[in-house]
């Protein structure tokens, strides 16, 4: 059968809309007039049996396809009482009008089911079915008693399957072989799984030199904090190593600090994980001496089999956050917030309204740190040989609509073949490329070639791109930027300009700095307002 429409039985108002739907229903499937009445009345006068003597009464009204050319309207009342046994003459009756009537009752439960043939089941397609769906989903409500029922029935419906998600979450993240826990800009610890709190000998309340010396190794101590200050002082994030206690000894594990981001830009606490490492770290100790090699290295394969797995339960993890939890909630918000518009202080404290919000602002914080979890990035990168030409020529065939658009002029030198991500150089030169033509108020001019990195004006001491690298430059001639914005211009979410004089939201050169790291690269610029910007790129030869 394909559902149409759902009434909970609990009071006279719901046997109104069980006759009013049945009657609807019947019409709307080209019934006669008096084939209407008698089936609405034959499932009203079941209906009133269940609200004056059954128990979590349920009717369903839809359409049973038995074949193109036989289709019915069924009606199915389920109950945890046996009503015909509490009113058989109302059975008797509803049998006399509808003649076509099911009744079972075992293990406590009940089963009516009334049925009617249609008479035209060819004008019954699977698309007029769900239309009529469509037509009581968003039918207009009876009575204000309607519209408040339909909306509370939809906010248990959200609700308890967000708490069945919420369990999922819990389980999974007490079950992920990694030590967890979430921290604000005060060192106060808002969260930390179960496989973190079995290590600790205390309750881990501040992540400060104090409390982590209780299971960190001393030696590592100091690097930890230090690094955890210019993390928070910075906005930046950090990956090492540091031997954590377990039992009596130490055990090596891979620790990494994520900043997370808010949606206005902003930081409000990081995410610490630890994984453990101490496989790769004895292969690491047991090469250098040269010693029972082939027995660390059944180690370490067996420890990477294991890593494999925990990136697939990290994940899992991660969908859970981002769609069995952040989804529900939010059609919990906009439920709380429509039928809150309707109703006086008076009323929304009968309904509990305030409790409502109160609980989903909870779960609305509760699901900030789930999606903490998520920020790991597990990807394996493949590279293959690139031609840089055909990336340009490709991007400029994107970009064909602005640059006629604007009348651009965009110059092309040869460039060479690199070691690299297809997909991801090509959206590096389309972000700067596009960048040289949005940014202009004048005739666009840009100019992209190519050279060796035998000179560079670029000082950083661990990068020394002489000789080792390919440089490409991209010129334009656009609004160009002012010199105190070069040290965050790469940062996410920075924007120069208002909305409404430039598009974009900030995150195009964040995304270009991105993919130079993922190529072991390096990106600068030289910019000044009024005559434009030039792009600096190094890539590996």
């Amino acid at each position: 059968m394909k559902e149409v429409v759902r009434i909970n039985l609990d009071n006279e108002m719901d046997l109104i809309l069980a006759h009013k739907r049945s009657m609807k229903i019947a019409e709307m499937c080209g019934m006669p007039t008096s084939a209407q009445t008698r089936f609405s009345t034959a499932v009203s006068e079941v209906a009133r049996c269940s609200i004056a003597n059954g128990k979590d009464s349920v009717l369903t009204l839809g359409i049973n396809v038995i074949k193109a050319t036989q289709k019915e309207i069924v009606a199915i009342l389920t109950d945890s009482v046996d009503l015909k046994r509490c009113n058989p003459e109302a059975f008797k009756y509803a049998a006399k009008i509808s003649g076509n009537i099911e009744y079972s009752f075992a293990d406590n439960y009940s089963i009516t089911t009334l049925s009617h043939q249609v008479t035209s089941p060819g004008l019954l397609s699977d698309t007029k079915i769900k239309t009529l769906a469509d037509y009581f989903k968003y039918e207009p409500p009876v009575s204000p008693y309607d519209e408040i029922r339909k909306k509370n029935i939809e906010l248990i419906a959200l609700s308890e399957k967000l708490g069945e998600s919420e369990n999922r979450y819990r389980q999974l993240a007490n079950t992920i072989p990694v030590l967890i826990c979430i921290v604000n800009d005060r060192n106060n610890i808002l969260l930390a799984n179960d496989s973190l709190k079995q290590i600790l000998e205390a309750v881990f309340l501040n992540f400060d030199k104090r409390e982590i010396s209780s299971f960190i190794h001393p030696d590592d101590i100091d690097v930890i904090i230090e690094n955890w200050n210019k993390v928070k002082k910075n906005r930046s994030q950090f990956s090492g190593e540091a031997r954590i206690k377990k039992g009596s000894s130490y055990i090596w594990h891979l620790i990494s600090i994520v900043p997370n981001s808010t949606e206005d830009g902003t930081f409000n606490n990081w995410l610490i994980y630890f994984v453990d490492i101490n496989a790769q770290k004895t292969v690491e100790e047991t090469l250098k001496n040269n010693s029972e090699l082939k027995l660390i290295q059944s180690e370490l394969e067996n420890a990477n089999s294991k890593l494999v797995f925990k990136n697939k339960e990290l994940q899992q993890f991660a969908y859970i956050a981002s769609h069995d939890l952040q989804e529900p909630l939010r059609k919990i918000m906009i439920m709380l917030s429509r039928a809150g518009e309707h109703f006086s202080e008076q009323q929304k404290t009968e309904y509990y309204f305030d409790k409502m919000t109160s609980a989903a602002g909870r779960m609305s914080s509760l699901i900030a740190d789930v999606l903490n979890y998520s920020r790991v990035d597990n990807r394996e990168l493949k590279f293959t040989e690139v031609d840089l030409d055909e990336i340009v020529t490709e991007t400029m065939s994107d970009l064909s609509l602005i640059i006629e658009e604007k009348n651009a002029i965009v110059n092309v030198g040869k460039l060479p073949v690199v070691s690299g991500l297809n997909v991801q150089l090509r959206q590096l030169f389309f972000n700067l490329i596009n960048n040289g033509l949005k940014f202009n108020s004048t005739q666009p001019i840009v100019t992209i070639t190519s050279g060796d990195a035998a000179h560079s004006a670029i000082s950083i001491d661990t990068f020394s791109p002489e000789g080792k690298y390919h440089i490409i430059t991209i010129a334009d001639n656009g609004i160009g930027m002012d010199s105190e914005y070069s040290g965050r211009i790469f940062d996410m979410f920075q924007r120069l300009h208002q909305r409404d004089q430039y598009g974009g939201n900030g995150i195009g050169l964040a995304l270009c700095k991105r993919i130079i790291e993922n190529h072991n690269g390096i990106i600068n610029f030289t910019s000044q307002p009024g005559k434009g910007t030039t792009f600096f790129i190094y890539l590996p030869k």
